[in-house]
């Protein structure tokens, strides 16, 4: 009999020794969601540039609780319904939290099925007001809103340019559509009322149609809401149709591809944006990493997307737990130290503090005004 107890405590504690040595083992897993591929693929090359290099550098110090991180992707190619099942793919294999997603129309829809399976979700580039106006406990954002980015972009014209014929044109998108009525709104306050609004399809080839029936009520300005694909080409076919119109857009637009392809017809274009992130003193490290590592300089949202896994794989050391409900807790109560300064969310998950600045397409760069 004795002998038989000593065989059952010794496989217990064999048992018990896999079972620990397995956790060890173990990754601690965080999704990283955006469009990887498809015609919005470099700003989703961006996301993932700036989640890789916090992960790998996280992992170069032993990773975190004891576990290494692995990252799981998820390409949404900014399509909603795309990004709820990314969403489902991700709570049903155990990431702890999210970057992503970067379109609004796909953070919103994948927010409320990481709601469901306690996930947090971070995203480094949805400004539609809506994504934190729901009052979810999950998300949080490190970018600014489109109500404050609408301001700007209106200020400027009223202010800066002094404009008052401006036509409004969006993309029908959860963010373009919100990005342009935020604009819109603002402009209305300062007296201006825009003589033409309306809104294209993304993907088509052919907006002239478009540019034709707008330039009917001579616009000064034109204001797009929407991503940079659609921006060269309604730019190159502005200047087609021999419009002079300034085109003014936002942070969808402020990508190098937008003055390198779009070329001469994209001079003197006007872009809502962030400061320059070179020139921000914490930015430095992960500039540096990303040009050793990918040979370029960072994006509009690599830092961006570097500071969103930074922040989660914080509060996860902060806490030493994966539930979903306390690193939430602790992304909203703590301030914090980032690569784009210091960062400190409200009850929403909206930042503090977010300036926009306006930049202009001069010789193919875009150049920060003062």
């Amino acid at each position: 009999m004795r002998r038989r107890w000593l065989s059952f405590w010794n496989t217990l504690a064999l048992i018990l020794l896999i079972a620990v040595h397995a956790h060890a083992a173990g990754t601690i897993k965080i999704g990283v969601a955006g469009p990887l591929t498809g015609d919005q693929g470099a700003l989703g090359q961006e996301l993932k540039n700036g989640a890789l290099i916090a992960v790998e550098e996280w992992n170069a110090k032993g990773g975190l609780l004891g576990q290494k991180i692995e990252i799981v992707w998820g390409d949404d190619q900014h399509d909603p319904k795309q990004a709820v099942a990314v969403a489902n793919k991700f709570v049903n294999e155990g990431v702890v939290g999210v970057v992503g997603h970067f379109n609004s129309s796909c953070s919103i829809p994948a927010s409320t099925t990481y709601r469901d399976g306690k996930v947090v979700q971070l995203t480094p580039a949805s400004t539609t007001p809506q994504f934190t106006e729901r009052g979810l406990w999950n998300v949080f954002r490190v970018c600014g809103r489109d109500d404050q980015q609408g301001g700007v972009a209106a200020n400027f014209i009223v202010r800066k340019l002094k404009k008052k014929r401006v036509a409004v044109l969006h993309d029908k998108t959860t963010y373009g559509q919100g990005l342009a009525d935020e604009t819109k709104r603002a402009l209305e306050q300062a007296g201006i009322k825009p003589v033409y609004y309306g809104g294209i399809t993304q993907g088509e080839k052919d907006y002239r149609p478009v540019l034709t029936a707008l330039r009917q009520s001579d616009p000064e300005v034109l204001f797009y809401g929407g991503i940079y694909p659609e921006a060269i080409l309604l730019t190159k076919q502005m200047r087609e149709l021999g419009m002079k119109t300034t085109f003014i857009s936002g942070d969808g637009v402020w990508a190098k591809e937008f003055p390198s392809i779009a070329g001469k017809a994209a001079e003197g274009a006007f872009i809502t944006f962030t400061p320059d992130q070179t020139k921000i003193k914490e930015a430095q490290g992960v500039i540096k990493r990303h040009k050793e590592k990918f040979g370029t300089g960072v994006g509009a949202y690599t830092v961006y997307s570097y500071v969103a896994a930074t922040l989660l794989l914080e509060a996860i050391a902060a806490t030493h737990s994966t539930d979903g409900v306390k690193i939430a807790d602790q992304i909203r109560k703590a301030k914090w130290k980032t690569a784009l300064g210091p960062i400190q969310f409200d009850r929403k998950g909206d930042v503090l503090v977010s300036p926009y600045v306006v930049w202009e397409v001069k010789d193919g760069k875009f150049v920060e005004l003062q």
